[in-house]
């Protein structure tokens, strides 16, 4: 008997897990915290739940979110971004700087096989620490196009080039030391002194960043053995056919002024989220004007650039639907009224348990909520107000509930299809989210069993 079931495309997929929750909004009852005002944040009174009428999404409701997901703020900005990063490296593909350096690359490795263990590491460790320390998150898009193919030119796949920088980043982001958008604003709202406890993130980072590597350098090491055992060995087939011709190009003098572009992009891009505030509309412009200088030095005509930019458009077309559909399901449960009930009886379910099992069922509720409120900041403000006093009940310490936080949330991150940021860089890289998380599962659990690990080192020693 053939037990091959194929998967849904992602877009079904996507649509039937919005169907799922807007069917919850018919079983779960309405619910509902009062709000307080904490060092000028709006938290959670965690005494405050009470029961309200339900608002069960109806049938004309669910046809408008999708809708509503495009007109959503948040998953129009990160659409945006996503198209005008898609059409900016489409331009720099075009002027064939990318390609004169990724072949020169290709065969420096190649030629100096020694180099070749360097390559994942090396990134994966640079993604990391800007995972740890600044966040690093939306800004991993704008690395894809270039990390997938080096990646696929060293004879590697597309998910090599997928993890490096994102998987890179939100290990760091998971094991944050002083990311101030997670560790930072969980740990004001817990009372406790902001990027205190450091020195045990810093061990926690080192072991999540040595694991996420490790799984990476293997995963790709048996591909370069044999391509065949990829599971996009067939999408990368057929981009490497029409993207490959074998010719190495000269080096012009418009390739070397489009890549210190190019980097000197990225340098502001860092520069400007870390001391300038700058956040998803800056970024955009920022890659604008890569874009138009891209072209203009790399001596494309006005028809040359546009057709190219709108090609790279073209390829996140699906991204941008599934990222607006993931912002519609945010919207419904939100609309629905469920979000506080749900908040409310998973934290009732931490009762009557031990520490330990108390400690790990609160990683389990914070990555289930991450589901459904995938921002770092948002998660925070939701959630510290309750489980650090119910921390306080089953004595585990605040720093620890922090540390449970941070953890829960930044390895979900990896797999949810509710973050329009993970839809974006599967769509560039045209990765299905299925294929993508069939891939990352397991891997995740070992993730989490490094975390589990520290959470329960964390709780035997009161780390403060």
């Amino acid at each position: 008997m053939n037990w091959n079931i194929k998967a849904p495309n992602t877009l079904i997929l996507v649509l039937l897990v919005m169907v799922f929750f807007a069917a919850l909004t018919w079983v779960i009852p309405g619910g509902q915290f009062d709000m307080v005002e904490v060092n000028g944040r709006e938290v959670v009174d965690p005494e405050s739940f009470q029961y309200i009428d339900s608002s069960p999404t109806s049938l004309t409701e669910l046809f408008l979110a999708p809708v509503r997901g495009f007109n959503d703020p948040y998953g129009m900005a990160i659409i945006v971004f996503v198209f005008i990063v898609a059409g900016s490296f489409s331009i720099i593909s075009k002027t064939g700087a990318f390609d004169v350096v990724i072949r020169r690359a290709a065969k420096f490795f190649s030629e100096n096989p020694a180099w070749r263990p360097v390559y994942i590491p090396f990134f994966m460790v640079l993604f990391s620490v800007m995972g740890a320390t600044f966040g690093m998150s939306e800004e991993t898009i704008v690395f894809i196009p270039l990390f997938v193919t080096l990646s696929l030119a060293l004879g590697y796949d597309s998910i090599t080039g997928v993890a490096i920088p994102y998987v890179g980043a939100h290990i760091g982001f998971a094991g944050a030391v002083y990311n101030p958008f997670t560790v930072g604003i969980a740990q004001g709202l817990a009372e406790i002194p902001v990027f205190s406890g450091a020195g045990f993130r810093m061990l926690l980072w080192a072991a999540v960043t040595v694991t996420g590597i490790i799984i990476v350098y293997i995963y790709a090491s048996r591909i370069h053995k044999n391509p065949k055992k990829s599971p996009v060995y067939d999408i990368d087939k057929n981009r490497k056919a029409s993207e490959d011709d074998g010719i190495i190009p000269p080096i012009k003098a418009g390739h070397i002024i489009v890549l210190l572009l190019f980097f000197g992009t990225l340098g502001l891009l860092i520069y400007g989220v870390v001391q300038l505030g700058w956040y998803i509309e800056e970024l955009s412009a920022l890659f604008i004007g890569l874009a138009v200088l891209s072209a203009i030095f790399g001596r494309l005509s006005g028809d040359e650039a546009a057709n190219a930019f709108l090609a790279g458009m073209k390829d996140v077309m699906g991204a941008a639907v599934i990222i607006a559909l993931s912002r519609a399901i945010l919207i419904i449960i939100t609309d629905g009224q469920i979000v506080d009930t749900i908040l409310f009886h998973l934290s009732a379910s931490l009762d009557n348990l031990n520490i330990y099992a108390s400690a790990g069922l609160m990683l389990g509720v914070q990555s289930l909520l991450n589901v459904i409120v995938p921002s770092g900041s948002g998660q925070a403000a939701l959630t510290i107000p309750i489980m650090a006093p119910l921390g306080d009940l089953i004595g585990i310490t605040r720093q620890t509930v922090v540390l449970i936080f941070q953890l829960g949330d930044g390895i979900t991150n990896m797999i949810i299809p509710t973050s329009g940021v993970l839809m974006g860089v599967l769509g560039i890289a045209r990765i299905p989210w299925e294929v993508w998380a069939k891939w990352l599962f397991i891997k995740m659990l070992i993730l989490y069993a490094v975390a589990l690990v520290f959470i329960v080192i964390a709780v035997a020693m009161g780390y403060q």
